[in-house]
């Protein structure tokens, strides 16, 4: 008896002890969370608080919320956030997509949505002004690709993210391929930068200067499919910010390691989506697992990112993604799953 009443007690105790979830340092603070349209949405901060304390990534839509506040419309969540350089940055997330709160501080602690937001649905305070400049946007293959800026330009007016396919530029210009959509920029150290997105996906503008201003994509792309130019030369645009030391795909529970699977795709994919089929295992039968890829910031400091099964991942922010020139033992990982340190 006196076993019994001891684990009870330890139970309830250690369900009062301080999450210490190193996850939960992430970059932005939020400011406020809008789900709707432009037209017609409503806030849902205080709902996101509730659901945040889980600190458990999550699908989204309207039973999340328990309002549709614009019926027969495709609604987002918009969440906007003060970033590291104090301006205001929105997320956006789709109804029906995965929302993870790893890039917000104090997720799961809940101490944010205290005001400060613009009260613009599309951003404010600088939400638009990403670290790139647009030089040029085609899409299809290296072997037959059209130019598609201008029509880019049309749907950044509108739209801060969207799918895209042969439908949104109205041409298929290698049939029976699968094409991408390879976004040109111009990064802050003048060098050319390149940015993939397999037909399918999802293209987010939020990256980059001006994106719904349309003051970009006026000339000065390379020409080169695989990107190049300026400072770096050719292959820049595989010169990304973060080192990667390691990369995990399951659970907290149980997790193997994938970094050599993961580097063999990197040299033929700057996008892909992936799943237990991607690395030929499933490491917590019947539970939705994540890929966690550790890496090493300019800073020094380590950061996780994390990507649901079933989503896509996009090198393009990992130094010598396609060269695979990381996660070889020389920079270790700290070997903790929940790791931002």
């Amino acid at each position: 008896m006196f076993h019994i009443r001891f684990s009870i007690f330890l139970t309830l105790a250690l369900s009062f002890l301080p999450r210490t979830a190193s996850a939960d340092v992430g970059q932005y603070v939020i400011l406020s969370a809008q789900y709707g349209t432009e037209r017609n949405h409503v806030d849902v901060t205080n709902r996101l608080k509730e659901i945040a304390r889980a600190d458990q990534p999550f699908r989204m839509g309207n039973s999340t919320f328990g309002v549709d506040p614009d019926p027969g419309v495709v609604k987002v969540l918009r969440i906007f956030a003060r970033g590291p350089d104090g301006r205001e940055r929105m997320f956006e997330y789709r109804e029906g997509s995965v929302v993870d709160g790893a890039q917000f501080r104090s997720w799961g602690g809940g101490n944010w949505g205290n005001g400060g937001w613009s009260g613009n649905w599309n951003g404010g305070g600088g939400g638009d002004a990403g670290q790139y400049v647009i030089l040029s946007a085609q899409y299809g293959t290296e072997r037959n690709h059209v130019d598609v800026t201008q029509r880019l330009k049309q749907l950044a007016r509108t739209d801060m993210t969207f799918r895209m396919g042969n439908s949104t530029f109205g041409v298929d210009p290698d049939r029976g391929v699968v094409k991408t959509l390879r976004i040109f920029a111009r990064g802050l150290n003048g060098g050319e930068r390149m940015f993939e997105y397999t037909e399918g996906s999802y293209v987010d503008g939020s990256q980059f200067t001006g994106w719904g201003g349309g003051n970009w994509g006026n000339g000065g792309w390379s020409g080169n499919w695989n990107g190049g130019g300026g400072p770096g030369g050719p292959g820049a645009g595989d010169a990304g910010q973060y080192v990667i030391l390691s990369a995990q795909y399951g659970t907290r529970r149980n997790h193997v390691d994938v970094t050599q699977r993961l580097r063999e795709l990197a040299r033929t994919d700057m996008t892909f989506r992936m799943g237990n089929s991607t690395f030929g295992v499933d490491p917590d039968r019947g539970v939705v697992k994540t890929l966690r890829i550790y890496a090493r910031g300019p800073n020094g400091r380590e950061r996780m990112f994390e990507y649901v099964e079933g989503s896509y991942v996009d090198g393009s922010q990992f130094r010598g993604w396609g060269r695979g020139d990381w996660g070889n033992g020389n920079d270790h990982w700290s070997g903790r799953w929940d790791s931002d340190r």
